[in-house]
């Protein structure tokens, strides 16, 4: 819906600078080109970028309660804000937009934060309290929008992007080595981090206070499974299909809510497919957009499924064909966006997508982003039962350390995440200079608390892995990195039915023997589907897309790129290993080799698109 951004002065009073704010809020335009909104009050100051989306005539912000002592800002949507705001009226609050957000403010007022618990939506958002002299951020269940903040001094500094947060003078910009450690090991940097030390994510599912000086983090939601000893699951395979279907239909209904077209964007698979289908089933008389990536290369290009939706359900179809050519072109704009260092390079292709649907007047894109997290849709939901059944030598060293550092994660030592920590770990310090090498012990991610262990304990290993997928992989890589920041590049905004929270609350009761069965990854979603898409779509095997990396990248010989890897930049910046970094482009140069990056960590990416990093923020060199 919008950027936003905000200033809070901790102790004093008038000390806001409304031009420094508005610099913030400029920083964020992209995310809303249509409208401005600022605020600068005693103790602090709001500032609001907006993409028109719902109530286009008065639905701009900041929003207020009726004596203005509450003052909103809000990126993203209220999907029940219809049956809230009937509600609230009731109890006698008056509304002064007929914009969705606007709920939020009298919500406050009946019901203080447990608010969170009555809205559905994807939203991030500040509220000041002029009463009680206190800011209440939060961030939505799923952790779909961010919001990042930092301290300066005794100011408090928010926004939807951290390059706003850049714009205020004073903040000291340093690498975070725990989140460089995490995208080395894990799908990405991990909330409450950031690549910059010392900014920080507000994780999913949580609020925070800033009150007298002081930070109280809090959580309201998170995705708790039952654990095994204590749930008989009582639903049948035709139940949880009905039931699915009237989920997911409501989803989509809340989805499309909008005073602008709606599109959606279409993969190929199962999730966009079935999306677009029922879209349709919704509302058969509106021809809406849908949009795809294609690629020259017929052994990853989809066109021909995504075609074959789009015929079914009667889309206005537009295709984007990529060029591998265009991913050096585009990769210091994937970086600028995401801030952060990336593994892969297909937000190239997704900054595109999004552009093609901006060229078409869609501001609104549904999209399939939560369905392998939480219907089991990746590979390792059918290993893991295999993985029991395998005896290993317990008495092995390596496999020792490595389940001690499982233990230590997970809680649980026979657990495999994403790869074997302790043999990694010799990989990584290879790559690591001699400087950071002193240092490791301290910043090594292994060490430091990932997620809540109490939440594995217990469970069934399929939601162990949903668990992990839900808090590691999902907000800050699928949703952030890949979702938030390629689509609001060219002013979209991206919607995910099924991330909707009464969804996902259901699915967590669905047995798991209905999420994998004989060695189907999301056997219930694909029975269910099987009444709105083609068979060819749910029966094509499962395509993981993975865009070309750094040994595709390297072999174009292009000149910044190679100054970027060049023994003496490397050696200067002081992070990586510059006799290593060599080997890496000599192997990865040859022609007989070959990186699954399904499988493999494209190492030279990560020192590529750090290095990128650290030039479009301006990062100092380790020294």
């Amino acid at each position: 819906m919008c950027g936003i951004a905000g200033i809070i002065d901790t102790i004093s009073g008038h000390r806001i600078d409304e031009h420094i704010l508005k610099k913030m809020a400029d920083t964020l335009n992209h995310r809303g080109p249509d409208n401005y909104g600022i605020h600068v009050d005693e103790k602090f100051g709001f500032g609001f970028k907006r993409l028109s989306i719902i109530d286009l005539e008065s639905g701009n912000q900041p929003l207020f309660n009726e004596d203005r002592s509450i003052v909103l800002v809000c990126n993203g949507e209220i999907f029940n804000y219809e049956a809230l705001k009937y509600q609230l009226k009731l109890k006698g609050h008056r509304f002064y937009t007929n914009t969705d957000v606007e709920v939020i403010v009298h919500l406050y007022e009946e019901y203080g934060t447990d608010l969170l618990h009555k809205i559905n939506g994807q939203f991030a958002f500040a509220i000041y309290d002029k009463k009680k002299e206190q800011l209440f951020m939060a961030r939505d269940h799923a952790g779909i929008v961010p919001l990042f903040y930092t301290t300066v001094n005794d100011f408090v500094l928010f926004a939807s992007e951290i390059k706003a947060l850049l714009k205020y003078p004073n903040i000291k910009k340093e690498v975070d080595l725990v989140s460089l450690d995490q995208i080395f090991s894990f799908p990405a940097v991990i909330s409450p981090r950031t690549m910059f030390k010392d900014i920080y994510s507000i994780k999913p599912g949580h609020f925070l206070i800033v009150k007298n000086n002081k930070i109280f983090e809090n959580e309201y939601w998170d995705l708790i499974y039952p654990n095994e000893s204590d749930i008989e699951y009582d639903k049948s395979e035709s139940e949880c299909i009905d039931i699915l279907d009237e989920q997911i239909h409501q989803s989509i209904k809340y989805r499309l809510i909008s005073d602008v077209p709606v599109g959606f964007y279409l993969s190929g698979g199962i999730d966009s497919s079935l999306i677009g289908a029922i879209i349709n089933d919704l509302h058969p008389d509106i021809k809406r957009h849908s949009f795809s990536i294609g690629f020259t290369e017929k052994d990853i290009d989809e066109r021909k499924y995504q075609k074959l939706l789009s015929q079914h359900i009667n889309s206005i179809h537009h295709e984007t064909v990529f060029d591998w050519l265009d991913i050096s072109n585009r990769l210091k704009e994937m970086i600028y966006f995401a801030e952060s260092p990336l593994k892969e390079t297909y937000d190239t292709c997704s900054l595109a997508l999004s552009h093609t649907a901006k060229m078409n007047n869609i501001k609104v894109v549904l999209t399939g982003e939560g369905s392998d997290e939480i219907f089991a849709g990746y590979i390792g939901y059918r290993f893991d039962k295999l993985r029991q059944e395998t005896p290993y030598n317990q008495h092995d060293v390596e496999v020792i350390m490595e389940n001690q550092i499982r233990e230590k994660l997970w809680g649980d030592p026979t657990f495999l995440y994403e790869r074997n920590q302790f043999e990694f770990r010799e990989t990584k310090q290879a790559v690591y200079s001699n400087e950071l090498n002193k240092k490791f012990p301290e910043f090594d991610c292994v060490n430091k608390g990932l997620i809540n262990k109490n939440r594995l304990r217990g469970r069934h290993p399929l939601h162990k892995r949903s668990y992990l997928d839900f808090k590691l992989r999902l907000p800050d890589h699928l949703l952030s990195d890949h979702g938030d920041r390629v689509a609001y590049a060219n002013s979209v905004e991206a919607r995910y039915p099924f991330l909707d929270i009464n969804l996902i609350q259901f699915v967590k009761t669905i047995p798991p023997g209905l999420l994998v069965k004989n060695s189907i990854e999301k056997y219930i979603l694909k029975k269910y589907a099987k009444k709105y898409i083609p068979d060819q779509i749910i029966n094509r095997q499962k395509f993981a897309f993975v865009a070309p990396g750094s040994p595709y990248l390297i072999k174009q010989n292009i000149e910044w790129l190679n100054d970027l890897l060049s023994y003496e930049t490397i050696k200067k910046q002081g992070y990586f290993n510059p006799d290593t970094i060599e080997r890496l482009k000599k192997m990865y140069q040859s022609d007989k080799f070959v990186l699954n990056q399904n499988l493999e960590n494209d190492l030279l990416m990560i020192v590529i698109t750090f290095g990128i990093f650290l030039d479009t923020f301006e990062m100092p060199d380790y020294l």
